[in-house]
């Protein structure tokens, strides 16, 4: 484990790519903490819109929004108040969107960001089929086209500064063996 006891793990990734497997993964096998960027946002939003009804499209406008008014660094401020409850052990980060979340997590102790991708039509296929949001039955156009989007332009720019970069083309076991892989040499 690392100087302080805390490793913290920023997740990088575009829509569909497996982040969610690989933090939920973390989470089951080592025992981490699991926190998305979107969360303090769907948390807002459901206040309002009830849970179950916050769309991509919702998290997208409260992000551009709340981050043009109160600056880029909002959303990794209110994560850091979670992350300073946690004394020991792994932390996941999950969903890192721009420059600034990427600077975030480097301003941690015993971080590392890890850039999980995949091509964009297989990313799709997942997302069509895991229905996980009400909007996520969408066209591959209609995909590609929130691939635009501000908040999700910059994945592949700032994916470039990871330390590590998983490619989830083969099964989930693949993919944890890769993640495991990661975690021993960071322990090393």
């Amino acid at each position: 484990m690392p100087k302080n006891n805390k490793l913290i793990i920023g997740l990088i990734g575009e829509a569909g790519s497996g982040k969610d497997t690989v933090g939920d993964y973390l989470q089951k096998k080592y025992k981490a903490v699991h926190y998305r960027y979107h969360e303090p946002l769907k948390e807002a939003l459901e206040i309002f819109l009830g849970p179950g009804n916050v769309s991509r499209n919702d998290l997208i406008w409260l992000s551009n929004n709340i981050r043009a008014r109160y600056g880029n660094q909002i959303i990794s401020r209110a994560l850091k108040k979670r992350i300073d409850r946690i004394r020991n052990g792994i932390v996941v980060l999950n969903g890192l969107r721009i420059a600034e979340d990427v600077e975030f997590v480097r301003s941690l102790p015993d971080s590392f960001i890890f850039y999980v991708t995949l091509d964009q039509k297989k990313r799709w296929e997942r997302i069509y089929g895991r229905g996980e949001r009400n909007d996520d039955a969408l066209s591959f156009e209609k995909f590609r086209k929130y691939e635009k989007a501000k908040t999700e332009v910059q994945i592949p720019k700032i994916g470039k500064k990871a330390d590590f970069r998983l490619k989830n083309r083969g099964t989930k076991e693949e993919l944890f063996a890769k993640v495991d892989e990661i975690i021993e040499r960071i322990r090393k």
